[in-house]
């Protein structure tokens, strides 16, 4: 790890503890506590501006959180877990001000990043306001349990309503109707645009070969 300590962490490992009051103690951990989500939201935003810079390719790492796991002795899975909410962060501005106030822990934003939407930031953080970490952490696999469940629900529902039909017209044309799940309805899509286009390409090739095909109703008579 190559970065320095701060000038100010001599001051508090000389400190005396046994003088403190139990009051003191409980208010000086919480206190630091806060100061502590101040100063990783400013990390975070850090590291978000980093990875959107790129500049740590110049180093021949692989990622951001390569990066802090060679320069900061992050350990590679909490590194990769910082630059994730990093970047959710940006599109979550009342969850970073959460963090930024000191008035939500990185341990809490950690877990309700995973599931939180812009539009449900607000129950969240209240959520995350009552509740301990291991209670927004509990609630969040419950989420997401959920979320598993209606999302094979939905593929289920999805299958079960699969049809295909057609019809002709009286031009000689013919109509399609498909209902499919959206990944295979993109292949129907690719499908019938790749036969458009080779018919088309066909017709094209038809329509030169009879251009440049010599008259021969003269040189016949």
């Amino acid at each position: 790890m190559e970065a320095s300590a701060p000038e100010f962490v001599p001051a508090f490992v000389d400190c005396g503890l046994e003088g403190l009051s139990a009051r003191e103690l409980e208010d000086e951990i919480t206190t630091l506590t806060a100061s502590i989500s101040i100063a990783t939201w400013r990390l975070l935003m850090l590291i978000a501006e980093l990875d959107r810079r790129g500049t740590w390719q110049q180093y021949g790492v692989l990622s951001c959180a390569h990066w802090l796991n060679w320069k900061c002795d992050i350990d590679m899975g909490a590194a990769r877990e910082k630059v994730r909410v990093a970047r959710a962060l940006e599109s979550l501005p009342l969850v970073s001000d959460a963090l930024a106030r000191g008035a939500l822990s990185y341990s809490k934003a950690r877990a309700i990043t995973r599931v939180v939407t812009p539009e449900s930031q607000d129950y969240l953080l209240m959520i995350a306001r009552h509740g301990t970490a291991s209670h927004v952490e509990k609630l969040v696999r419950a989420y997401r349990h959920v979320e598993r469940l209606q999302d094979s629900a939905r593929a289920r529902s999805s299958h079960a309503q699969r049809a295909l039909r057609w019809n002709w017209e009286d031009d000689g044309s013919m109509v399609i109707s498909v209902r499919v799940p959206a990944e295979q309805g993109a292949l129907v899509v690719q499908a019938i645009h790749a036969a458009v286009d080779t018919q088309r390409r066909e017709r094209d090739g038809v329509d030169r070969d009879r251009a440049v095909q010599p008259d021969v109703s003269y040189e016949t008579r």
